[in-house]
């Protein structure tokens, strides 16, 4: 079985980050998303992975390279546009040939990995695997409507869902979906909806199964998925201090820090889970819960919890941030009003903020 990731799109709804960088490689709990999705694929036993890329390509093939750091054989599959899933089926073709496959979507997240879901299928039984979930906002989601057990009809976003049951975003296919893939027409949004493969060998009898998600599965889209995924992250880590940086002995470290090699903490208060990278420094803060900082940070006078902070960031005398993303080598100044409200802030890489 081969694996087919897909790592391109514009990712429109995590701007202004996303300007500067692919959606895939923000990171969570300081590790990029995609990379928890190659993981999962090389713990499910599979090695050989067609990536689809788009105009982000260069940044992808620089942070993956040639897959052998994940135990795996990389072929980077370009898409000229983010024409849909399908189309990804279709460029992959070749690629794929004739062998089963996972489709995984590279922006998200599913905890427990995939290997249950890879031993199970069989492609002389069924054509598609497909998973679900119940989610509160289908109308934003493909949707299954399911009756006595069988997967009957897929919507693409519909207006009036006809079920709460999402597909997320990891497909088990046969070499039956190819032909589908080839057969549709672009949908309503202009492009080949997977939904609508999926659906065409359905409505010609071909055997397509379903199963229930009964772990944690975010579609990280969004910097409100984001910053959920990095607290549950953090969360699974549990309460124990890792600290292999320099902390004085002056600063409190409570619930769940790991302080990486190189970091240093000065006079600051940090409340775990919190996630701190080499060669950070922090003095004079408060931190946490639920908030990682990159690589090479500066961080004086400052407050934040929620949050979280890309490399090479800096933060001078800013309280009360919460819920925020901060760009790689962003800059943040202020007067240090500790009396501030709390705010909220996105920022792009490379951006320079007073507040």
């Amino acid at each position: 079985m081969k694996a087919l990731v897909l790592a391109g799109g514009s990712g429109t709804r995590l701007r202004p980050i996303t300007h500067t960088r692919a959606k895939q490689l923000v990171p969570v709990a300081n590790k990029p998303v995609l990379f928890y999705g190659l993981e999962s694929i090389r713990n499910a036993g599979i090695t050989e992975v067609g990536l689809v890329v788009g105009d982000t390509a260069p940044a992808i093939e620089e942070a993956v390279g040639d897959g052998s750091a994940f135990g795996l054989q990389v072929t980077y599959l370009r898409q000229e546009a983010p024409l849909g899933l399908a189309h990804a089926v279709r460029i992959a073709r070749g690629y794929l040939g004739d062998e089963p496959f996972v489709m995984y979507l590279g922006d998200n997240f599913l905890v427990g990995g995939i290997t249950e879901l890879v031993r199970s299928f069989d492609p002389a039984v069924h054509d598609a695997l497909v998973l679900l979930t119940p989610v509160p906002d289908p109308e934003m989601f493909g949707v299954a409507e399911v009756r006595a057990g069988r997967v009957v009809r897929l919507v693409e976003k519909p207006a009036e869902p006809p079920s709460d049951l999402a597909l997320v975003g990891v497909y088990l296919f046969s070499s039956a979906v190819h032909e589908a893939a080839a057969e549709i027409k672009p949908s309503w949004r202009g492009e080949l909806e997977i939904t609508d493969a999926i659906q065409w060998l359905i409505d010609r009898g071909r055997p397509v199964a379903s199963t229930t998600v009964e772990g944690y599965w975010k579609d990280t889209g969004d910097v409100e998925s984001i910053l959920e995924v990095n607290g549950r992250l953090l969360d699974r880590r549990g309460d124990e201090t890792a600290v292999h940086g320099d902390v004085d002995a002056v600063s409190e470290l409570t619930g769940g820090v790991r302080v990486a090699a190189g970091a240093r903490i000065r006079r600051s208060r940090i409340a775990g889970p919190v996630d701190i990278a080499a060669g950070t420094l922090i003095e004079d803060c408060s931190i946490g819960p639920w908030t990682s900082i990159g690589e090479g940070c500066r961080l004086r006078g400052s407050g934040l919890r929620r949050s979280i902070v890309l490399a090479h960031a800096s933060i001078a005398g800013a309280h009360g941030i919460e819920s925020s993303l901060i760009g790689h080598c962003a800059e943040i100044a202020s007067d240090g009003d500790r009396g501030a409200p709390r705010r909220t802030l996105v920022l792009g890489d490379h951006s320079k903020v007073r507040i």
